[in-house]
């Protein structure tokens, strides 16, 4: 397990407190694997296109995954193939994923190419492989204190099992101002993740 996948939802980018920990996460899988290899998928700016007519209908009439309309897709869904795990940063918007991080996800869901449909219903195409989501939320979603509905960590979960991956793990930051401690206790929480505890097992 060398090949990580970093997707990066927040518009603030390297700014963003959940980019933050992310970089502690990266460093944790790097630490035991010197010749690991980090891809970087940032959904700020410039952005992925916009899903285009061709694109649509390059999915309807099952055109074969060469085809110039998929490959922004191929490309998307290509970076998860090559990946041993999988971390996503990323904001709560309006209770949910924000919109940079839908496209990623419309794009890489793709019926043929990632999941498969049947009468049963949707299976999943690919490998399964360790997820860690960073969730970063103003309001308090989680817990007791819960204010808020949260959207974001069933729609996620439901997403990546329709494709093949149900090894997911939840870590969120939340409050529009959480202070040292709070982060602190953010970070502590990397190294009990399903995808840094394996790395802490191989590399024993």
């Amino acid at each position: 397990m060398n090949n990580l996948l970093f997707v990066d939802a927040s518009p603030h980018g390297n700014h963003s407190l959940g980019a933050r920990i992310a970089r502690d996460a990266i460093a944790q899988w790097q630490a035991a694997r010197p010749h690991a290899r980090v891809v970087s998928r940032s959904l700020g700016e410039p952005g992925l296109p916009a899903i285009s007519a061709a694109y649509a209908h390059a999915l309807v009439a099952r055109q074969p995954n060469s085809d110039p309309a998929l490959a922004c897709s191929e490309q998307l869904i290509a970076e998860v193939e090559r990946s041993d795990g999988l971390l996503i940063s990323t904001p709560m918007h309006n209770f949910t994923v924000p919109a940079v991080l839908k496209q990623w996800i419309d794009y890489v869901l793709r019926i043929g190419r990632t999941f498969t449909s049947t009468p049963e219903g949707k299976f999943g195409l690919l490998a399964d492989r360790p997820v860690l989501v960073l969730v970063r939320s103003g309001g308090i979603c989680t817990g007791a204190a819960a204010r808020q509905p949260d959207f974001l960590t069933p729609y996620l979960k439901q997403v990546l099992a329709v494709i093949g991956i149900s090894t997911v793990d939840f870590i969120y930051l939340e409050g529009h101002a959480p202070d040292d401690a709070a982060i602190d206790a953010v970070r502590g929480q990397l190294a009990a993740s399903t995808l840094l505890a394996r790395r802490a097992t191989e590399a024993a």
